[in-house]
């Protein structure tokens, strides 16, 4: 196994993945203090929480004022992909645009007749606050979901606009559910999405079974993120959706892989990479890597010699999704997956498969995301690496924010 890096900076790890350090329970707990896994496997809870802490907001102001022109959903991070999800599970019959701004302030078109729903898990983010305070400035319906008893909060209630209280219990990214619901919720209020109790339910439910099928006591061999994991170790990972809700979730797991593995990732909607990047796989870190391969020589010894190589992840819808409700013929999205898959194996790039489950829209998506958030922790902990703990994004706020040098 590779030396551990440990430099000044708190960055530590290992640059070849130890596969038996994911059949060692006691030792991944402990290398994972902050309880990531455990957050990871809350995930259904934070449906059900989210949904009730929803239900107690006066959401009915919201509807009183009608349907409006325009929604923006503004958030950076996790909380700016619940503007994705609400855009996919609202579909291309949405009767208004939905926007999701991820950066500060909102844009310049935004007035009275539009909502926004600011979002923040920390309900300190500057681009949520900057939202908000743009948003009650010029009149817009404001909407806002985060940590209670924060500025955001505060800025809701001066504004005498609603607040969906989502109480911090991990890093955003171990979040997403608890963020999702009430964002989902709101624009159930205001007549833009058909989310009923039974498929918030439903889609709890599936995330349960997940969780426990990616336990961290369950052995590799059987434990789809761990598999997943392992597949991915020490490879250029390329991440395409064959629909918008399979994009939200390849999207997702490029953000999770980035975060808590530290692995570059691109990412992107199938029909989009066939005009162009689907080209990856003839060049150098492609077929051109695949065709030196020796399926003779010591694995380990065939990678020192032939470099990275990369590993393409397919998210499928799995053609459930009603022929009326998919942006395009569920036909054409089926034989774009099937061709990319063709190309990768003619070419010699292993190719991992996930196709979506469940009745509902939320549920498929539930269904790509949780195997693979326990795959980009198993694949950091496989490294040595603290998927919680991110030096570099520490010393990029140092850096971006020095001190006055009156108090340094």
């Amino acid at each position: 196994m590779a030396t551990p890096l440990e430099g000044s900076s708190g960055v530590n790890g290992h640059r070849v993945a130890d596969e038996s350090l994911l059949d060692d329970e006691k030792s991944m707990l402990a290398n994972d203090p902050g309880g990531m896994l455990r957050a990871t496997a809350s995930a259904g809870a934070q449906v059900r929480e989210s949904a009730a802490l929803a239900a107690e907001a006066d959401l009915s102001m919201m509807a009183d004022e009608g349907r409006p022109r325009a929604v923006v959903v503004a958030g950076i991070g996790t909380a700016g992909l619940t503007g994705n999800i609400l855009a996919t599970v609202a579909g291309h019959r949405c009767p208004v645009p939905i926007i999701g701004h991820r950066s500060a302030g909102i844009p310049g078109w935004v007035g009275a007749a539009d909502v926004v729903i600011a979002v923040s898990a920390s309900g300190r983010s500057p681009e949520a606050l900057a939202a908000a305070e743009a948003a009650v400035r010029r009149g817009a319906r404001l909407i806002a979901i985060g940590n209670p008893d924060t500025e955001l909060q505060a800025m809701a209630e001066r504004a005498r606009s609603p607040f969906i209280p989502v109480p911090r219990r991990a890093p955003a990214r171990a979040s997403l559910w608890g963020l999702t619901v009430p964002v989902l919720l709101a624009a159930r209020a205001i007549g833009l999405v058909k989310v009923n109790e039974a498929d918030l339910a439903e889609t709890a439910t599936r995330l349960d079974a997940d969780a426990e099928r990616c336990r961290a006591g369950a052995d590799s061999f059987v434990n789809p993120a761990k598999s997943l994991a392992l597949g991915l170790a020490g490879s250029i990972p390329i991440v395409w959706g064959s629909s918008p809700l399979a994009t939200v979730a390849a999207r997702r797991f490029a953000d999770t892989l980035a975060a808590n593995a530290r692995y570059p990732v691109m990412a992107g909607a199938l029909g989009e990479a066939g005009r162009g990047r689907v080209g990856l796989l003839d060049g150098v870190f492609g077929g051109l890597a695949e065709s030196s391969r020796d399926i003779f020589a010591d694995p380990d010894e065939e990678e020192e010699a032939t470099g990275t190589r990369l590993r393409l992840v397919v998210f499928r819808d799995g053609g459930l999704n009603p022929e009326e409700d998919a942006d395009e013929p569920i036909a054409v999205e089926e034989r774009r997956a099937d061709a990319v898959q063709t190309l990768a194996e003619r070419r010699g790039v292993r190719v991992d498969v996930l196709t979506a489950e469940g009745g509902s829209a939320l549920e498929r998506l539930a269904s790509l995301t949780a195997v693979p958030d326990f795959a980009s922790l198993y694949l950091a902990l496989a490294h040595g690496l603290d998927p919680m703990a991110v030096p570099a994004i520490s010393e990029m706020k140092e850096l971006s924010n020095p001190m006055p040098e009156g108090i340094q």
